[in-house]
């Protein structure tokens, strides 16, 4: 005799993205979304509206003869028209693939054609960037640019270039999303390459939606139709965090900023929509703050933000929740976890606590959400103790978990079921985790990570330098900033001007380091490799760490 599993009997309806702005359309179909645009303008229009011009983007891609899980790019900024993309795209069964504008165009050709995409979306601002790109995509067929018809430019040098609106216009709404298997992908997003070319995350119909749930929840992001959600966070970084997902399941009000995102511009933007709940990295709330505290002003409806991308300043916490009345939540992930991983809110006993000691924990990346499970292991892989004191290497599994990377690029390498990080942490008893360090020695700058192998590689490029080595040094404003410490070439002259100037057009502007330390020697290990804190502790390195200290 065996035993056999007994099944339910309940609807098998797959979980799909469509499903969301169906839901969206026929029970908050007046729910409004605004939007700043590249014109310059604010555009508004309703949930309604979104779910009609998403039918007909399923419409133009089925029009292009697209085949399913064909991968359709974006290079555009936070807007309705890549919110219609969002749902259009991978509603009808293909691929989104949102391209962070911010990279190299070298690096963005290579993540192009290693995606295979197939169309290419952008916004005008971005028409250079394509412009320079074009003819290194061997798989794109299709240009569309996010503008009016009478916007195109007649001189793009773009064969074939369409405008949106067109593209769009053209259809019919009369659309039936298709079903399909729950496990199909519906979106990527690639890595920021720190170890060497960028590895590509594919996530599932399934994932996304268990993902939407999980950031609605009261102790994650806690997303309502009663909020007025301002995504400051980019629509290209691993899918504005989920946001627009969970804010269509939740029937919230989106409030997109478009491509200005100064603190002048944002806090207007606030102000005027009446946002509630805002998401972005510590480099935006900072300029937002200073703009705020510079002309004596208030947050007269903003309750809640949420802030990751890198660590959170305990003095940027402090400054909102105590100066203006605004709760910070700080929160951890990655691109391979969707990338909610953790949020710091408190539980009940810890709201007890004196505000000295809540400060404490909100200092930390937080708790996990249902959905994700963590654990902290030693060198030999053993976990370790909760006791907010041991750290370990950070190990996590869960549906919204990547169980291995887009092929051609590398495995995720999973170690009995769990994902390693690459972040080193500790974890207290009431399940808070915080992040100590960096496995890798990764530079994260303004929510952008930048490759100090990169950096370093460079650098010994020049005929001029026999030995480089990368570090990140904290920074006000950007968090880290990338130093590059360099031993010339013995009878060879070379200065810091020279160096710097020699990166331009081999990477992005912004990841050009600061500052040429040099030196004698860098000190190395037994098996040769450079010993970054070593680095660190060297007299020259040591004295323009201390100076950048006294500068925060």
């Amino acid at each position: 005799m065996t035993d056999e599993i007994q099944m339910g009997l309940m609807q098998p309806h797959p979980l799909l993205i469509s499903s969301l702005i169906v839901h969206a359309e026929r029970h908050h179909g007046d729910g409004q979304i605004v939007s700043r645009r590249v014109e310059g303008d604010l555009h508004r229009y309703h949930w309604r509206d979104v779910a009609r011009r998403s039918r007909q983007v399923a419409r133009a891609l089925d029009a292009m003869a697209l085949p399913l899980s064909a991968r359709v790019a974006t290079l555009a900024w936070n807007g309705y028209r890549h919110l219609e993309l969002y749902f259009g795209v991978s509603g009808s069964g293909r691929v989104l693939h949102t391209i962070n504008p911010r990279l190299h165009p070298d690096q963005i050709a290579w993540i192009a054609n290693h995606a295979g995409d197939q169309v290419l979306c952008f916004d005008l601002s971005f028409l250079p960037l394509v412009q320079a790109v074009h003819g290194k995509c061997q798989t794109i067929r299709h240009y569309v640019a996010l503008c009016d018809r009478d916007a195109l430019p007649s001189d793009s040098a773009i064969p074939g270039l369409i405008s949106y609106e067109q593209w769009v216009e053209e259809q019919s709404d009369d659309y039936h999303w298709p079903q399909f298997d729950e496990n199909a992908a519906s979106s990527m997003c690639y890595t920021s390459g720190t170890t060497g070319n960028p590895k590509a995350v594919m996530y599932s119909h399934r994932s996304t939606l268990l993902h939407a749930y999980g950031a609605a929840l009261p102790d994650s992001m806690a997303i309502s139709a009663r909020d007025v959600i301002l995504p400051v966070v980019p629509m290209f970084h691993v899918n504005a965090w989920g946001i627009p997902y969970a804010a269509a399941l939740a029937g919230s009000t989106l409030v997109f900023p478009g491509p200005l995102l100064d603190g002048k511009s944002v806090y207007q933007l606030m102000e005027q929509e009446g946002v509630t709940f805002a998401a972005g990295v510590p480099t935006v709330w900072q300029m937002l703050l200073d703009h705020v505290k510079g002309e004596g002003l208030q947050f007269s409806t903003l309750k809640r933000t949420v802030i990751g991308g890198s660590a959170c300043p305990p003095a940027m916490i402090q400054a909102f929740q105590e100066q203006y009345g605004v709760e910070v939540i700080h929160a951890w992930g990655m691109t391979e976890t969707s990338p909610l991983g953790t949020l710091c809110t408190l539980k009940n006993k810890s709201l007890m606590l004196p505000e000295e000691e809540q400060m404490k924990l909100r200092r930390k990346q937080g708790r996990v959400l249902y959905g994700i499970d963590f654990k902290i292991v030693g060198d030999d892989g053993g976990e370790l103790p909760w006791d907010g004191k041991t750290f370990g290497d950070l190990h996590v599994k869960g549906p919204w978990v990547v169980r291995d990377y887009f092929p051609g690029t590398d495995n995720a390498a999973l170690v009995d079921g769990w994902f390693p990080t690459g972040d080193v942490a500790t974890i207290d008893a009431d399940g808070y985790l915080q992040i100590t360090d960096r496995s890798k020695d990764v530079i994260k700058s303004g929510g952008e990570w930048i490759s100090s192998i990169d950096i370093e590689n460079i650098a010994m490029a020049h005929p001029a330098v026999q030995l480089a080595a990368c570090i990140g040094v904290s920074h006000r404003k950007w968090d880290e900033r990338p130093v590059i410490v360099v031993v010339r070439r013995e009878q060879m002259a070379l200065d810091r001007d020279e160096l710097l100037q020699f990166y331009e057009g081999k990477i992005a502007k912004w990841q050009i380091p600061d500052e040429v330390i040099f030196v004698e020697a860098i000190p190395l290990g037994a098996t040769g490799k450079m010993l970054k804190s070593k680095v660190r502790q060297m007299p020259e390195v040591a004295a323009y760490c201390a100076l950048a200290a006294s500068r925060q």
